[in-house]
């Protein structure tokens, strides 16, 4: 597979996105990491036949620092997981509507949504820590560590065959229709 490391749109990655309540996200579309890669079989067995696809990461800013488990924690993780699976699924069927084989990573699980769940699961913060280079602590469950929003970061991951620009045409137009409006740099 020939990838480029990440897709650079117009708007130079990542997709800047704030929510009706001033929440943050951030989306970027990347080429699947070399672990993905060589063990795509054992997560997505019914992708063995798909040469080419893409990650699209999904980030949102948790109220709180994740770094410890509380009820108000775990809440907020269930929260920010339901609005990932909600927008992850209409971005999900809208792309495999159009013929391009798409899953959504639960983030709970690691197991794929919407195809057979492999013999291992996605990490999630795997992922983000190797394709953006994000620090991660190691607690109960690995933590990662944003640039600016520190411990309070939830990260998602869908897959996708879709074109690179599809995917950005789609996450920003479903993102809207989510409450998620993009953050115009100043």
């Amino acid at each position: 597979m020939n990838y480029p490391s990440i897709y650079i749109s117009e708007q130079n990655s990542p997709i800047n996105l704030v929510g009706e309540m001033g929440q943050a996200v951030q989306i970027s579309i990347h080429a699947p990491s070399q672990y993905i890669c060589a063990n795509c079989e054992q997560i997505l067995p019914d992708w063995k036949q798909q040469p080419l696809f893409w990650v699209v990461i999904v980030l949102q800013r948790s109220q709180y620092h994740l770094v410890t488990s509380t009820k108000e924690i775990e809440a907020e993780k269930q929260k920010l997981r339901e609005k990932f699976m909600r927008y992850g699924c209409d971005v999900a069927f809208y792309l495999r509507d159009r013929g391009y084989l798409t899953d959504i990573i639960d983030p709970r699980t690691g197991y794929p949504l919407l195809s057979r769940p492999g013999a291992i699961p996605h990490n999630d913060t795997a992922v983000v820590k190797t394709l953006l280079g994000y620090s991660v602590i190691k607690n109960k469950c690995c933590v990662l560590v944003h640039p600016i929003w520190g411990t309070a970061v939830y990260p998602s991951v869908l897959i996708s065959a879709a074109s690179p620009t599809l995917i950005e045409l789609v996450t920003k137009e479903i993102a809207s229709q989510h409450g998620w409006e993009e953050q115009i740099e100043v």
